[in-house]
Protein backbone atom coordinates (compact mmCIF):
# COMPACT_ATOMS: atom_id res chain seq x y z
CA UNK A 1 0.00 0.00 0.00
CA UNK A 2 2.83 2.41 0.87
CA UNK A 3 4.56 1.73 -2.48
CA UNK A 4 1.33 2.40 -4.39
CA UNK A 5 0.94 5.69 -2.53
CA UNK A 6 4.57 6.65 -3.27
CA UNK A 7 4.17 5.85 -6.99
CA UNK A 8 1.02 7.95 -7.16
CA UNK A 9 2.79 10.83 -5.41
CA UNK A 10 5.75 10.68 -7.81
CA UNK A 11 3.44 10.58 -10.87
CA UNK A 12 1.38 13.42 -9.43
CA UNK A 13 4.47 15.55 -8.81
CA UNK A 14 5.73 14.77 -12.30
CA UNK A 15 2.41 15.78 -13.86
CA UNK A 16 2.44 19.02 -11.87
CA UNK A 17 5.99 19.79 -12.99
CA UNK A 18 4.93 19.16 -16.60
CA UNK A 19 2.08 21.67 -16.19
CA UNK A 20 4.44 24.25 -14.67
CA UNK A 21 6.99 24.04 -17.48
CA UNK A 22 4.21 23.97 -20.09
CA UNK A 23 2.92 27.22 -18.57
CA UNK A 24 6.44 28.71 -18.68
CA UNK A 25 6.83 27.74 -22.34
CA UNK A 26 4.65 30.58 -23.61
CA UNK A 27 5.95 34.18 -23.72
CA UNK A 28 2.49 35.65 -23.02
CA UNK A 29 2.15 33.57 -19.85
CA UNK A 30 5.67 34.54 -18.74
CA UNK A 31 4.78 38.21 -19.29
CA UNK A 32 1.59 37.76 -17.26
CA UNK A 33 3.58 36.22 -14.40
CA UNK A 34 6.10 39.05 -14.52
CA UNK A 35 3.25 41.58 -14.40
CA UNK A 36 1.61 39.78 -11.48
CA UNK A 37 4.88 39.77 -9.54
CA UNK A 38 4.25 43.44 -8.81
CA UNK A 39 0.72 43.07 -7.40
CA UNK A 40 -2.65 41.36 -7.69
CA UNK A 41 -4.59 42.49 -10.77
CA UNK A 42 -8.04 42.16 -12.25
CA UNK A 43 -8.35 40.04 -15.38
CA UNK A 44 -9.00 43.16 -17.45
CA UNK A 45 -5.79 44.74 -16.06
CA UNK A 46 -3.89 41.58 -16.96
CA UNK A 47 -5.31 41.71 -20.50
CA UNK A 48 -4.64 45.42 -21.11
CA UNK A 49 -1.04 45.18 -22.43
CA UNK A 50 -1.89 42.41 -24.91
CA UNK A 51 -3.52 42.59 -28.33
CA UNK A 52 -5.75 39.58 -27.82
CA UNK A 53 -9.28 38.92 -26.70
CA UNK A 54 -10.31 38.51 -23.08
CA UNK A 55 -11.21 34.91 -23.94
CA UNK A 56 -7.62 34.26 -25.07
CA UNK A 57 -6.24 35.84 -21.89
CA UNK A 58 -8.64 33.71 -19.86
CA UNK A 59 -7.26 30.57 -21.51
CA UNK A 60 -3.71 31.63 -20.57
CA UNK A 61 -4.86 32.30 -17.01
CA UNK A 62 -6.45 28.84 -16.85
CA UNK A 63 -3.12 27.25 -17.85
CA UNK A 64 -1.33 29.28 -15.18
CA UNK A 65 -3.95 28.39 -12.60
CA UNK A 66 -3.79 24.67 -13.44
CA UNK A 67 -0.02 24.84 -12.91
CA UNK A 68 -0.62 26.47 -9.50
CA UNK A 69 1.31 29.54 -10.66
CA UNK A 70 -1.59 31.91 -10.00
CA UNK A 71 -4.62 32.09 -7.73
CA UNK A 72 -7.93 33.53 -8.85
CA UNK A 73 -10.57 35.11 -6.66
CA UNK A 74 -13.92 36.64 -7.44
CA UNK A 75 -15.16 39.88 -5.92
CA UNK A 76 -18.60 40.79 -7.17
CA UNK A 77 -18.46 40.51 -10.94
CA UNK A 78 -14.68 41.00 -11.07
CA UNK A 79 -12.03 38.30 -11.15
CA UNK A 80 -8.63 39.02 -9.61
CA UNK A 81 -5.44 37.03 -10.03
CA UNK A 82 -2.19 36.95 -8.09
CA UNK A 83 0.95 34.87 -8.00
CA UNK A 84 0.84 31.53 -6.24
CA UNK A 85 4.21 30.35 -4.95
CA UNK A 86 3.33 26.63 -5.11
CA UNK A 87 4.08 26.29 -8.83
CA UNK A 88 7.14 28.50 -8.61
CA UNK A 89 8.48 26.43 -5.72
CA UNK A 90 8.01 23.22 -7.72
CA UNK A 91 10.06 24.61 -10.61
CA UNK A 92 12.69 26.04 -8.27
CA UNK A 93 13.16 22.70 -6.49
CA UNK A 94 13.56 20.87 -9.79
CA UNK A 95 16.09 23.39 -11.09
CA UNK A 96 17.99 23.43 -7.79
CA UNK A 97 18.56 19.69 -8.06
CA UNK A 98 20.47 20.28 -11.32
CA UNK A 99 22.21 23.50 -10.30
CA UNK A 100 25.41 21.76 -9.18
CA UNK A 101 25.84 20.28 -12.68
CA UNK A 102 26.00 23.63 -14.43
CA UNK A 103 27.87 25.25 -11.52
CA UNK A 104 30.60 22.62 -11.84
CA UNK A 105 30.77 23.19 -15.59
CA UNK A 106 31.05 26.96 -15.15
CA UNK A 107 33.74 26.51 -12.49
CA UNK A 108 35.68 24.24 -14.85
CA UNK A 109 35.35 26.80 -17.66
CA UNK A 110 36.57 29.57 -15.39
CA UNK A 111 39.61 27.48 -14.37
CA UNK A 112 40.36 26.74 -18.02
CA UNK A 113 40.16 30.40 -18.97
CA UNK A 114 42.38 31.41 -16.06
CA UNK A 115 44.98 28.79 -17.12
CA UNK A 116 45.03 30.21 -20.65
CA UNK A 117 45.85 33.68 -19.32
Amino acid sequence: MLMLSFNYMVKSQSAHLDRVFHAFSDSTRRAILRNLSKKERSVSEVARPFTMSLAAISKHLTVLEDALLIERRKQGSFHFVKLNTVGLKTADEWLLFYKHFWSERLDALQELLEEKK
